[in-house]
This record gives C-alpha cells, sequence and structure tokens, in this order.
C-alpha cells in the first residue's frame, strides 16, 4: 500500500499526492516553473514575453502565490527604473524531476499516437 493512500487520510488534499498537486495546480504553474529551472534568473517581462498568452495580472498572481508557497523568490533593486528578478527556491528546483517524468512520459506516449 502506498504512502499516498486515500484511506489514510480525512481527504485527498490532507495526502501527499494532494499538496504536490497543490504545488502544481493551475494552467501557468508548470509553465512558469519549467522557464524558471531553465533560464535560473529572469524579469518580470522578460518571462511574461516567454510565456506566450499570460496576461500581467494572471503571471503576477501566480508568481506571487509561487512565492507564497515557498517555490519562487523574488529580488528586488532599488534602483530607477526598478528592476525585479525571479528565481526558485531549493523547494522550487526539487520539483523539476516530476516535470522530466511528465515530459518522458508525453516523449513516449506521443510516439505512440
Amino acid at each position: 500500500m502506498s504512502i499516498c493512500y486515500v484511506e489514510n487520510y480525512s481527504k485527498l488534499s490532507d495526502t501527499p499526492f494532494g499538496y504536490t498537486l497543490s504545488m502544481l495546480s493551475g494552467k501557468w504553474r508548470l509553465v512558469i516553473l519549467y522557464f524558471l529551472y531553465e533560464i535560473e534568473t529572469i524579469r518580470f517581462n522578460e518571462l511574461q514575453r516567454k510565456i506566450d498568452n499570460i496576461t500581467y495580472r494572471t503571471l503576477s498572481k501566480e508568481l506571487k502565490a509561487m512565492e507564497k508557497d515557498g517555490l519562487v523568490v523574488r529580488k528586488e533593486y532599488k534602483q530607477v527604473p526598478p528592476k525585479v528578478e525571479y528565481s526558485l527556491t531549493e523547494k522550487g528546483k526539487s520539483l523539476y524531476p516530476i516535470m522530466e517524468q511528465m515530459c518522458a512520459w508525453g516523449y513516449q506516449r506521443k510516439k505512440e499516437s
């Protein structure tokens, strides 16, 4: 039996699987994580340009939530014009193997299609 087995918990969100899903939930989180992992440190506008079709508001909201979850670090430089950079925390970087497995799964299944 898995440590994530639902009967060990009162609801899915209490399980380790549910926690992992909450870190990866939403339309944009995996995309943001991907670019932050690949580029390492990036400014807001550059990240928005890399992610096609994401609004300023949505990206800002996602980055704030990811910062609150401990996945992203926001570094603000006191200068004019203001400069803000984003990068992954160690916790954020630790999600990359999951993303690699998703990529491998997609690569294999796409070949089968």
